[in-house]
């Protein structure tokens, strides 16, 4: 681990001088501390005004913190066409899209993917479909029905774990070492120490989206002027039925090696009952992301992350589709195509994670974990409170 971790210092250096997003945030901050009118809109601004001045660590830390809601856009006097130009929110989802290939595992995934996520994504769920789907007619079970609609008889368990395996340590792997190097650069060792009720309350948070109710309970703006809960709702049905079908996947593995309970279930088996449910709420939220995110007014957003947005969202989708389609063709002729299909999304899926809008989340979730520290410790500025 200490090896891998000097190599990715290596690799990613944070002592460079400030690239021209990095120092937009730190312009558009002088002006918001001096104004200090969105104070209370989420804990970007209560963060702020700790500060004086803006180290690339803190331009990382704020925008990873900013939840992109729009309500400092709107609300501001200093907004285009002023000549200030203060846009909080594109300017920080600019930084945001540039700390996910900064810190990510290895570096050069991150940056292809910031580029080309939508293209990556898409060509290597259709590559490993693909690749599955030959495999199955070699064998010649891609028209056969499975009996009894196991598909261990098209694809053994020991030959998906022998692929999937090997997939989800890297994946845990690279979101590690990513989220160490973020820590440790946007936290003093004096944050070391978690004062209590830091991480709970961090973890509430994170797990509500506090801070997309515009700092007023009534939700965020999208496509116009309008508070709206639709984001916070699609982004909670998605978080959650994502959770529910990894909860479901972990359960059958539970089954089938302490208890010797081999797949497929039948409802009402719990993988079942979590795996139908969370992939309708996948299912919801990610069509329901898609259709915001194609609406989204272009000054709340950085056009540059549509691809890993779109790309993220795109196998999100595809992978709830079809994991419920491959539910509904057990049984039958076309069950197979389903299994290989769904198979290659899942497991395209699954790379792409450290280096897209999933890291983005993990980021986030430090982010509030260091303002919820920090929230807790004395104001060596005496500027105000939280």
């Amino acid at each position: 681990m200490q090896q891998l971790e000097a190599l990715v210092a290596q690799a990613t250096d944070f002592t460079r001088p400030f690239s021209g997003a990095e120092a937009e945030v730190a312009r558009q901050m002088q002006i918001c501390n001096a104004c200090r009118y969105c104070e209370g809109f989420c804990a970007v601004f209560p963060a702020m005004t700790r500060r004086l001045d803006f180290t690339q660590a803190d331009v990382h830390y704020l925008a990873n913190l900013c939840h992109n809601c729009g309500a400092c856009l709107h609300a501001c006097q200093y907004a285009p066409p002023h000549e200030f130009a203060v846009n909080v929110p594109q300017a920080m989802a600019q930084v945001r899209g540039q700390t996910y290939a900064d810190y990510a595992w290895p570096p050069a995934l991150g940056a292809l993917y910031a580029r080309n996520g939508l293209a990556v994504a898409l060509a290597l769920a259709t590559g490993l479909a693909l690749f599955l789907l030959l495999a199955a007619a070699r064998t010649g079970s891609l028209g056969a029905v499975p009996p009894g609609g196991n598909f261990y008889a098209v694809f053994p368990h020991n030959l998906l774990v022998s692929l999937f395996a090997p997939v989800f340590v890297f994946v845990v792997l690279a979101l590690t070492l990513g989220v160490r190097r973020f820590w440790r650069d946007v936290s003093p060792p004096r944050e070391a120490n978690q004062p209590p009720g830091a991480l709970p309350e961090a973890v509430g948070n994170a797990l509500s989206l506090r801070y997309l109710d515009g700092g007023h309970g009534e939700g965020c703006h999208n496509e116009d002027d309008r508070w709206t809960h639709a984001r916070r709702r699609a982004h909670h049905l998605t978080f959650y039925g994502f959770l529910l079908c990894f909860a479901s996947t972990s359960v059958a593995t539970l089954y089938h090696y302490a208890f010797g309970w081999v797949a497929p279930y039948d409802l009402p088996s719990v993988p079942k009952v979590l795996g139908a449910v969370g992939g309708v709420l996948l299912l919801l939220g990610t069509a329901q992301l898609l259709r915001l995110r194609m609406v989204r007014n272009p000054a709340q957003g950085d056009a540059s992350q549509k691809p890993m947005e779109l790309g993220f969202i795109a196998l999100l989708l595809l992978a709830s589709f079809t994991g419920l389609g491959l539910w509904l063709a057990r049984g039958q002729t076309g069950q197979t195509v389903w299994l290989a299909v769904h198979l290659g999304v899942v497991m395209a899926l699954f790379v792409t994670l450290p280096y897209g809008k999933f890291a983005h989340g993990v980021f986030r979730s430090a982010a509030l974990l260091k303002y919820q520290i920090e929230r807790r410790q004395p104001d060596r500025l005496r500027l105000g409170g939280d």
